[in-house]
């Protein structure tokens, strides 16, 4: 079986809802954005008890959602923003000639706070995948 690539992942949600879109890319755009173990481990436990007080823990993640923006603001640093951005301009060659996925990372790249609400939501869904 072929090892699917980064762009193979962001075809796959091109046609998705812009938040799954946001979701993906900066997944792959965060790679580099180094955390510290305990803090994310104790930000994803929180975020996941947040998670869980607002209904059914398995509906779908919102970048706006209570959870996702807890999440964001204990993680969140100027380091770390840099890092994430840096990781969103190197994804411009993987999205040439998907339109939709080309303009979601432009709105990526010109909102650092949507990108890094989309990014914990990121790693709130990678937490919940894992469990």
């Amino acid at each position: 079986m072929a090892r699917e690539t980064i762009r193979d992942w962001i075809r796959s949600v091109e046609r998705g809802e812009p938040h799954e879109q946001w979701t993906i890319l900066c997944f792959f755009a965060g790679r580099e954005v180094q955390l510290d173990d305990d803090e994310l481990h104790g930000a994803i436990r929180r975020a996941e008890l947040l998670l869980a007080a607002g209904g059914d823990p398995r509906r779908r993640l919102d970048p706006f959602g209570r959870a996702a923006t807890a999440l964001a603001d204990d993680l969140d640093t100027p380091p770390r923003r840099a890092r994430l951005r840096a990781g969103l301009d190197a994804l411009v060659p993987e999205v040439e000639g998907l339109r939709g996925a080309r303009e979601a990372l432009a709105l990526l790249r010109s909102d650092p706070d949507l990108a890094w609400k989309a990014y914990a939501t990121s790693l709130l869904a990678e937490a919940l995948a894992e469990e």
